[in-house]
């Protein structure tokens, strides 16, 4: 079998490149061939140092590195992106048999799905977002900082002022989504889920005889050991960008009201806010190994009360791999994977909630027992990468059985940047 997995960086910047780097490892370790493809210049994983593994650069730039006008016409279709991106699959020595999608908004556009339905090729996207049915990508109102009611592209959604920036940022996310469902339209077209909810949620607003819902967890490169004291620490912990909508400011003020010391790791427009309040500590972006021994030496729990519907949080997963209790929104995908009053603690993104479950925390012994119990129960069936590529093949096979598409002869790809 012969996978394409198309990113747009070969880094983790985000979520979504990360998980499209395990994925992209686990399934080479697990025998397959894969070729995988940044759409932006730069710096590739180590991870991708592998025999199964080609990598191939399109040499796009990021939009946001544009000029506003052209950053905001290539948003809506950018051809030339979609051509080279063809020019790369067709030169390709062996026909994929599927290309898996991570993420396309940042330099690719819709323009990248005409291209891969010219060339007749399974497509499976996983839907780290909501950006295939909603414009602003999260379903969430910033204006009103409360998740989304709206229908996609209905009158209401294209009146109402929810987008982050600004009203014409939303006219050009609006252009672009219709874009989208042109391209999209009557094209077979299967979509990996990273939670339940995301299938509830996104079943509901994606409909249509084309699309086929896949439901596979995101990938946890944790290496398996004792689990951290949380008993020994005492801050409150919160790993992302700070910003109102992941809810960094509802730990400021409910770790202050439960007489707790917060600690941020991550940076945003929030910054000078938190560290103006007292008892807040803000260490900037961290190195992955420095957050994990930071968090393993001086967190009590790990908070990630979002207002927005995330999807799946990586920290979470990380945070009950290595036995720290987890207070998590109930609106995120993270929370399926916490158990109530036994790993930590589910609970609506408000102060008064969060307030509780930070204040039951500062019981040492207590937080001592929910970080084994969280350590206990991840190992009990860890989210590992073959794991996470168990169930991707699976996947795989399922899609091409259903097209009855003849595989792609076997051989290994010699690595190429």
């Amino acid at each position: 079998m012969h996978i394409v997995v198309l990113a747009e960086f070969a880094v983790a910047s985000g979520g979504a490149e990360k998980v499209a780097v395990e994925s992209a490892r686990g399934l080479a370790e697990a025998g397959i061939d894969v070729t995988y493809i940044q759409a932006i210049d730069g710096p590739a994983d180590p991870l991708l140092d592998h025999a199964r593994i080609r990598r191939i650069g399109l040499g796009n730039t990021d939009i946001w590195s544009r000029p506003a006008h052209r950053a905001a016409l290539d948003g809506l279709w950018d051809g030339a992106a979609a051509a080279r991106l063809g020019a790369a699959l067709d030169a390709l020595p062996v026909r994929p048999d599927l290309v898996h999608l991570h993420q396309w908004t940042r330099s690719l556009s819709p323009s990248v799905f005409a291209a891969l339905f010219a060339r007749g090729l399974p497509v499976a996207a996983t839907l780290h977002d909501y950006f295939l049915a909603c414009p602003n990508g999260v379903y969430y109102r910033f204006d009103t900082a409360a998740p989304c009611t709206l229908k996609p592209l209905s009158a209401s959604c294209i009146a109402a002022p929810c987008d982050g920036r600004s009203r014409l940022h939303k006219l050009v996310r609006v252009g672009r989504s219709v874009a989208l469902r042109t391209a999209l339209k009557a094209h077979p077209l299967d979509l990996i889920h990273v939670c339940d909810a995301s299938v509830a949620r996104m079943g509901a607003l994606l409909t249509g005889s084309g699309l086929t819902h896949h439901r596979v967890d995101n990938p946890v490169r944790v290496e398996k050991g004792p689990p951290a004291d949380p008993a020994g620490a005492k801050a409150i912990a919160y790993v992302g960008r700070l910003t109102r909508e992941k809810g960094a400011d509802l730990v400021a003020e409910a770790a202050e009201a439960a007489g707790l010391p917060a600690l941020f790791i991550g940076a945003g427009p929030l910054e000078a806010s938190l560290r103006a309040r007292p008892g807040v500590e803000v260490l900037g972006w961290q190195a992955p190994d420095a957050v994990w021994d930071i968090l393993r030496r001086r967190a009590r729990a790990i908070a990630a009360p979002s207002r927005w519907y995330e999807t799946g949080p990586l920290t979470v997963y990380e945070a009950l791999a290595n036995g720290l209790p987890v207070v998590a929104s109930d609106r995120s995908g993270a929370c399926e994977k916490v158990v109530d009053g036994v790993t930590g603690f589910t609970v609506p993104p408000e102060p008064e909630a969060l307030t509780r479950a930070f204040a039951a925390l500062g019981d040492a012994d207590r937080a001592g027992r929910l970080g084994a119990a969280a350590h206990a129960r991840y190992w009990a069936a860890p989210m590992t990468l073959t794991a996470h590529a168990a169930a991707l093949v699976a996947v795989y096979e399922r899609i091409l059985s259903a097209r009855g598409a003849p595989r792609a002869r076997s051989g290994r790809i010699a690595s190429a940047a």
